[in-house]
């Protein structure tokens, strides 16, 4: 996946050197000058060489700051230019959530997501006039997660691959889970949108749209469950943590959420924000 992201992103840097090259090199036009002289009649000059004006931007000469909001959470950007077609750009993603309590498969469940990520990515603009990019990346930072917490009420039913137990009334069930989304993993982001945080117009404000997805991998996630779980007559229990029947069921049970979260393995980013840019006084 590095090696993907390595050279992707060198790809892009090789086609924006061209495109800067091209843009910036100067055109020759011949112009034939005729004045009229004491007799009436047109002496010609000599032809002279006129070069097209063009604006050359140093790299990182102007900074743009920003913000938005994204399946990845609340963000702040950062962003410099490299060339005139082409941003560095850095991004934080931050953002809590308590779940209240809700029930499925007869479990009462709580639990908190907790989004913390950083990523950068190159901003090329095919059309530095225009604000349509198409940025590659890697999110180098991950600790997207979520904890939840399981209980079932004394006597209450509930299901495990589709078995029914009911909670025993002196050691009702209860239960931890996480989910990970590649936690601590480097993966490949591939993003496209509209609007340059550093306007090639040389304007200052900007509101950036970026659609796209970070490709991290299938989720993990594990669910342990400890106290007794008994039959329909509540006669007749059993510690969940070490019988093997249940134990089979609940990992069948996890299998089942695992392959409901699978299409997460390709995270959506759709974001939209706000961006401010300026000069640096190393750069024109």
């Amino acid at each position: 996946m590095k090696r993907l992201a390595t050279s992707v992103c060198a790809l892009v840097l090789s086609a924006a050197a061209a495109l800067a090259a091209q843009s910036s090199s100067s055109s020759l036009t011949l112009i034939d000058s005729v004045v009229p002289d004491g007799g009436g009649g047109g002496a010609v000059h000599s032809m002279r060489t006129m070069p097209s004006a063009t604006r050359v931007t140093k790299p990182f000469s102007r900074v743009a700051f920003g913000g938005g909001v994204s399946p990845l959470g609340i963000s702040m950007s950062m962003a410099t230019n490299l060339n005139r077609h082409v941003n560095l750009r850095s991004t934080g993603n931050l953002f809590n959530y308590t779940i209240n309590n809700f029930t499925t498969n007869g479990f009462t469940v709580g639990g908190k997501l907790n989004l913390a990520s950083a990523a950068s990515s190159l901003d090329f603009y095919p059309f530095p006039n225009h604000g349509f990019r198409l940025s590659p990346g890697v999110l180098f930072y991950n600790q997207n997660a979520a904890s939840a917490t399981f209980n079932v009420a004394a006597g209450q039913s509930f299901t495990l691959n589709d078995v029914t137990y009911y909670s025993s009334a002196a050691h009702p069930v209860t239960g931890l889970g996480t989910l990970g989304l590649h936690t601590r993993k480097t993966s490949f982001t591939a993003t496209t949108g509209w609007g340059n945080m550093i306007p090639r117009s040389g304007g200052h404000w900007s509101f950036p749209v970026e659609i796209g997805a970070a490709f991290i991998g299938s989720p993990s996630l594990n669910m342990n469950l400890s106290g007794f779980a008994c039959d329909s007559t509540g006669v007749y229990c059993m510690d969940v943590a070490t019988n093997s029947q249940i134990q089979s069921n609940l990992q069948a049970q996890v299998a089942k959420y695992r392959k409901d979260l699978d299409p997460l393995k390709t995270y959506p980013i759709a974001s939209f924000g706000m961006a401010y840019s300026f000069k640096t006084r190393s750069g024109r």
